[in-house]
C-alpha cells in the first residue's frame, strides 16, 4: 500500500495509541516494505504515505509516533534493493535499531503485529510480549503457539494493560 486514498485507521486504533502513548509506552512502526524492492511503488512515495499517517495520527489523535523503521529490500527484488539483509522480519534488525535508538528495554516491552514474522523478529530481539492481532491476513497455528497473547485488535491491548 502507498496511496493515502486507499489508506484508512482500523477503527479505535488512533484511541489506543493514545492511550498506549499516555501511559507511558514508545509508540515504533517496524514494517517490511517489499513492494518497494519488487518495483510496486517507490521508496518516495511509501514515505509520503509515511508521513501522511504520522501527521494525521498527531493531528486527529494527538498520537506521535516515537520512530519509524522500514525495510526495503526483498531477496527477490529489483536493484540495488535486491538482498537478503538483517532489516527484514523475521531478522530482529529493525528491532535491535530501535532498541538501541530510543534506548527501549525490551523486557518492558510489547510487539503487536499480524504476522509470524512479527513474533519471531521480536522474539529474537529479547522482546519480553509478543502480541498476536487478527487482522485479514490469516492467522496461523505456529504464530498463535509463539505469541505470548492473540487479539482480535491493537484497542484490546488496552484493557489488557492496565
Amino acid at each position: 500500500m502507498h496511496q493515502i486514498d486507499d489508506f484508512s485507521f482500523i477503527d479505535g486504533v488512533g484511541k489506543a495509541l493514545k492511550q498506549l502513548q499516555d501511559k507511558g509506552y514508545l509508540l515504533v512502526l517496524v514494517t517490511n516494505q517489499s513492494g518497494i524492492a519488487r518495483g510496486y511503488f517507490s521508496e518516495a512515495q511509501f514515505m509520503q504515505l509515511t508521513e501522511w499517517m504520522d501527521w494525521s495520527l498527531d493531528e486527529d489523535y494527538g498520537v506521535v509516533l516515537d520512530g519509524i523503521y522500514y525495510c526495503p529490500h526483498h531477496p527477490e527484488g529489483k536493484g540495488e534493493y535486491r538482498k537478503d539483509c538483517d532489516c527484514r522480519k523475521p531478522k530482529a534488525g529493525m528491532f535491535t535499531q530501535a532498541i538501541q535508538d530510543l534506548n527501549i528495554d525490551p523486557s518492558q516491552s510489547y510487539m503487536v503485529g499480524d504476522k509470524l514474522e512479527d513474533i519471531l523478529a521480536a522474539e529474537a530481539a529479547g522482546v519480553k510480549t509478543k502480541v498476536l492481532v487478527r487482522t485479514d491476513k490469516a492467522v496461523t497455528e505456529e504464530g498463535q503457539a509463539k505469541a505470548d497473547l492473540v487479539l482480535d485488535s491493537l484497542v484490546d491491548l488496552v484493557k489488557y494493560i492496565k
